[in-house]
């Protein structure tokens, strides 16, 4: 009996020497696999739901149309399922700032930059860069200029805006439709480099000059900005007092010329203005203004990031997309 005992014991000995050897040779139970599998498929799960990510770079958000565009942009985001930075400049001028943000993006390794560039050659380059890296690249607003991008080689990247032409010249047609007689105007560009800028110029111009009667007496930038508008406006109502027709190429710049004729009690010049600013719409309901226009900025921001999440899913996208425009007066504002 002892000996049996002593047997048993020795083999359970066996068994456990064993089972300490097996677990030291890194033997592990065969369910180990199942678990660890699991925890590969939630993380490959976790890795498939991360979201895409889609930066929107604009020129400032202190111009009313930009925050109508992130309006936009911030339902795409929600519709559309997918993370959406928003980063602007300080100022529609800062264009070294809208590069720096452009490189940040790139180190970032976004999946796509929309962009409203305030210069439509100056960021070609860094945005070049960006597509290098895999990045997909969807212009808004502002163009990108075609020879500019021939030569650094940036391609094959999508345009959203208006047609900045027409909406200038349908601005100053409702500007000069109730005057008659020989009138003088004056038109306020926007930043010379921008291409949307030399479009409403183009614009401006061809409707003035269909009317015989109209002559051009000065044609100045204020950078979009309503501070400058107001001071360019003292400097040319001194030097030109008959001019009755203002346009600016944006609204800003039209308050800014508001802001001089109202100190300066002008109720004969008519102004008209381009976006449909909140405060534009007050100005034209009190006879400061006659006309703007409504050029759907959310509507820009939110097919801008449609169209970059299509480029990063492989899906083709339209070359050129132009959102209509609507003319603004006191009538459509009524209605």
């Amino acid at each position: 009996m002892f000996v049996i005992m002593k047997r048993f014991i020795t083999f359970q000995c066996l068994i456990v020497f064993l089972i300490l050897f097996i677990s030291a040779c890194g033997v592990k139970p065969a369910n180990d696999s199942l678990v660890k599998g699991q925890d590969q498929g939630q993380k490959s799960t976790r890795s498939e739901q991360k979201k895409m990510v889609v930066a929107l770079v604009m020129k400032t958000l202190t111009n009313p149309f930009f925050v109508e565009m992130e309006k936009g942009a911030r339902k795409a985001e929600t519709e559309l399922g997918i993370q959406l930075q928003v980063r602007t400049g300080a100022k529609e001028t800062s264009i070294e700032q809208q590069i720096q943000i452009v490189e940040e993006l790139i180190l970032q390794k976004v999946d796509a930059i929309v962009i409203a560039p305030g210069s439509s050659t100056e960021l070609v380059k860094v945005l070049k860069k960006a597509q290098d890296a895999g990045i997909k690249i969807v212009n808004i607003d502002n163009r990108l200029d075609k020879d500019e991008c021939l030569k650094e080689g940036l391609k094959d990247i999508p345009f959203i805006s208006v047609k900045n032409d027409e909406g200038a010249y349908l601005s100053v047609k409702e500007l000069c439709k109730l005057q008659k007689g020989e009138r003088e105007a004056i038109i306020l560009e926007g930043i010379r480099e921008a291409g949307n800028a030399k479009l409403r110029k183009e614009g401006a111009e061809k409707a003035f000059i269909e009317d015989p009667e109209i002559r051009i007496v000065a044609s100045e930038t204020a950078n979009w900005k309503i501070d400058e508008a107001y001071e360019v406006s003292k400097v040319l109502f001194q030097k030109f007092p008959r001019t009755s027709l203002v346009f600016c190429a944006n609204d800003m710049m039209a308050l800014g010329v508001v802001q001089y004729l109202k100190e300066n009690n002008r109720k004969d010049v008519r102004v008209a203005g381009f976006d449909n600013l909140e405060d534009a719409q007050k100005e034209i309901n009190n006879g400061w203004m006659q006309a703007t226009i409504d050029q759907q900025a959310d509507a820009q921001g939110y097919k801008g990031v449609e169209a970059a999440v299509q480029l990063v899913k492989g899906i083709k996208v339209e070359s050129e997309l132009y959102v209509p425009m609507k003319v603004i007066n006191k009538d459509t504002l009524s209605k």
